[in-house]
């Protein structure tokens, strides 16, 4: 066998998030691609030592993926990371990979989550199908990541779109950019409603997820939301588990495989 895939992850800590999100991806994927190899990278150094002191686990960041595919014999590598956006890790790892281009005989990339406008209109979906049973007189509150990247613009504007397609009551803001929790907090107050249902914005469901949504710390948004007046529930489930979301990126592979250089 010498096509593979890579599959290239921020990564997470929190092995019962792993399971069930970046795991749950690298199987979907596989099944989707029975020829390839599947080789698994992620772009965290942190975690990545974290783990490796912890579990004694090693995780390969990316140049170490691209060194043992190249000594396995793989001649022509297929990349999907599972990325939310086209930000910063995205792009250190696309120069990570192309660092090795002359080495391999193709390698193509498969794109983030949010990458077109249609990806956009399929996540909104993928999140709507998630939360069928939301009620109008309950708002769904989803916690994004942020960045400093110019790419975080994408959540304001996935925000305005959720609107756009009908779903007046999913909010989408950030922990570390815009929309910020205070912006949310004044969206969620006009709207007014009975209950706030928080969720990450997340491929996984880690510490953010755990302790800045939901956790007992006075900022968390769950405390904020409480304090505010509002019956909240957390769900802390990363988007790696709703099956929709696991087949955009199925799909993105799809499309750079018929793009194969």
């Amino acid at each position: 066998m010498n096509k593979a895939i890579l599959v290239v992850s921020f990564g997470t800590s929190h092995n019962d998030t792993r399971e069930v999100t970046i795991d749950a991806i690298e199987h979907d994927i596989q099944d989707a691609f029975p020829g390839y190899a599947v080789y698994r990278a992620w772009t965290s150094k942190m975690i990545i030592r974290k783990l490796k002191e912890r579990d004694n686990i090693y995780i390969n960041n990316v140049k170490e993926a691209m060194e043992q595919m190249l000594s396995d014999g793989i001649t022509d590598v297929l990349v999907q990371p599972t990325h939310v956006i086209n930000g910063i890790e995205n792009d250190q790892m696309k120069e990570d990979v192309l660092s090795f281009k002359n080495k391999f005989h193709s390698v193509s990339f498969g794109t983030p989550l949010l990458t077109s406008e249609q990806d956009n209109l399929d996540v909104i979906e993928a999140v709507a199908a998630e939360f069928s049973d939301l009620q109008p007189n309950e708002a769904l509150v989803l916690m994004g990541h942020g960045t400093t990247h110019y790419a975080n613009s994408i959540y304001a504007a996935l925000d305005y779109t959720f609107k756009d397609r009908g779903y007046k009551n999913i909010f989408l803001g950030t922990v570390e950019a815009y929309p910020s929790m205070e912006t949310l907090m004044k969206m969620v107050k006009e709207y007014a409603p009975h209950r706030v249902i928080l969720a990450p914005f997340m491929i996984v469901a880690g510490d953010h997820a755990k302790n800045d949504m939901a956790g007992d710390d006075p900022d968390s948004w769950y405390n904020r939301f409480l304090s505010a007046g509002f019956f909240v529930k957390p769900v802390v489930k990363g988007l790696g588990q709703y099956p929709g979301i696991r087949r955009i990126f199925v799909e993105h592979l799809k499309a750079a495989s018929r793009n194969e250089m």
